[in-house]
């Protein structure tokens, strides 16, 4: 079973979520730059997000805060939002039973898939942090998504993007590709994205079944709800 995390993964949302949260603790005083943000912030639960904010800047984001936010990012979405090149196509071929797993929050998940016209390819196969009770880097998320699926954890492989992401397909036993194709990671170097040579790369969707010659595969598409 392929398990796919969603933001950076399948749409192309990290360079923009980065944005909105950037201007948004501007407002209330609290300065943060991209590098902090993909530091600290990326592939995390909210509820781990403003957990950091406290800790490292005194200011904890209450609930009208993270309203604000979520509201403003929906509506950047509904305007810039578009899925990681190729993954359309990727998903119209690939047979292998799939699902999503995201931090993302129900509504924001739903609503990215449904904007990049990704959601019929999993139909009620997504799962968020909200469902677990801890989010990544620990294994929750992904064992959750893989006892959902029926799936034996050392079965899965996991699509990542960020380091809590990876860590937490480490901790669940589960094998591990990071998809470096997003806006968020341009520019970084093969040993970062690499973690020295830890993990397997890959940028382009094209090669997908290169890197997973066991996943099955058809020509043409399909859309499977």
């Amino acid at each position: 079973m392929i398990i796919f995390d969603c933001d950076g993964v399948l749409i192309d949302s990290e360079v923009i979520s980065a944005r909105v949260l950037i201007d948004a603790l501007a407002s209330v005083g609290v300065k943060v730059d991209t590098a902090h943000v993909q530091t600290h912030f990326l592939g995390r639960s909210w509820a781990k997000v403003a957990a950091e904010i406290r800790h490292s800047h005194g200011y904890l984001p209450g609930t009208d805060f993270e309203e604000k936010y979520r509201t403003e990012l929906l509506s950047r979405f509904e305007r810039e939002l578009v899925p990681t090149l190729g993954i359309q196509l990727l998903l119209s071929q690939l047979t292998t039973k799939a699902c999503v797993a995201t931090s993302s929050s129900p509504k924001r998940a739903l609503r990215s898939l449904e904007l990049t016209g990704l959601s019929a390819f999993f139909g009620t196969r997504i799962f968020t942090a909200s469902e677990v009770e801890k989010g990544k880097p620990a294994p929750d998320l992904f064992l959750h998504a893989a006892r959902r699926m029926n799936t034996n954890p050392a079965a899965c492989l996991v699509i990542e993007d960020s380091l809590p992401g990876i860590q937490a397909a480490n901790n669940a036993g589960m094998q591990v590709l990071r998809f470096t194709g997003g806006s968020h990671l341009q520019g970084a170097s093969k040993e970062t994205l690499t973690l020295g040579g830890k993990v397997r790369c890959f940028d382009k969707w094209e090669h997908f079944f290169e890197m997973v010659p066991q996943a099955n595969r058809q020509p043409g598409g399909r859309i499977d709800t």
